[in-house]
């Protein structure tokens, strides 16, 4: 279970969030929305420990989170995956999840092809540079990566951003394919709300820093909507 308690941030002086409570239970998805610069990816970096927090504690599974490194939450079994996905684009499929597990210390053990059960079109690809990938296939490249940590929270920030209808469908059903499998909670950042509606439990909205709604995925209303997250 990820539990944020009261947890404010600035950067550069500028106070980004302000007093923000979230529950993830265990093995169940939650999504985090709201308009653009409103602290949704500032909300994850503080998770991981690349914001400092001003005020608050983040708890995960029991343990307190908040005094450690980036590289000591990950070591907890926290993986994110920022926007804009962050694979190494001159180095091939293979080798962007085999520096996946070089990096963490992880031994194979079956991962990399259950990674390539999820993610097929990835088992095609594995001698191509993944820099000539389309932005969907990037995007299940740093999910895959992610997941060959052996992670049980994944952090993932607008997945769906930039990425064609078929690739975002692909996606959703791997997120709940994830969510099944019951040995990973997932905190998902995302705009795209009919996505949220397919694969979320419960929602976060946030506004100006802040929680602003929040319930199971089934009380999500059109009046929610139309205040918290039409343009």
């Amino acid at each position: 279970m990820l539990e944020l308690t009261d947890i404010s941030a600035s950067i550069q002086g500028s106070r980004i969030l302000r007093g923000v409570n979230l529950l993830v239970p265990d093995h169940s998805l939650a999504c985090l929305m709201g308009r653009n610069g409103v602290g949704k990816t500032t909300t994850l970096k503080s998770i991981v420990g690349l914001v400092k927090t001003d005020t608050g504690a983040v708890h995960f599974q029991g343990q307190d989170l908040t005094a450690l490194k980036s590289e000591e939450r990950a070591r907890q079994g926290v993986a994110y995956v920022p926007q804009g996905r962050d694979i190494f684009p001159n180095l091939t499929v293979w080798e962007n999840l085999n520096i996946s597990l070089v990096i963490h210390g992880a031994k194979a053990n079956g991962q990399v092809d259950r990674v390539l059960e999820l993610f097929p079109i990835l088992k095609e690809m594995l001698p191509r540079k993944g820099g000539v990938l389309s932005g969907g296939q990037q995007q299940q490249l740093a999910i895959a990566r992610a997941l060959l940590t052996g992670p049980k929270l994944l952090l993932l920030d607008e997945p769906t951003e930039g990425i064609q209808p078929n690739i975002i469908d692909q996606i959703g059903e791997t997120l709940l394919k994830i969510k099944q499998e019951g040995k990973i909670s997932i905190l998902l950042v995302e705009q795209y709300l009919d996505f949220c509606l397919d694969v979320g439990d419960s929602f976060y909205i946030m506004d100006r820093g802040a929680i602003v709604a929040h319930g199971p995925m089934t009380q999500l209303s059109g009046d929610i909507v139309r205040k918290h997250l039409t343009v």
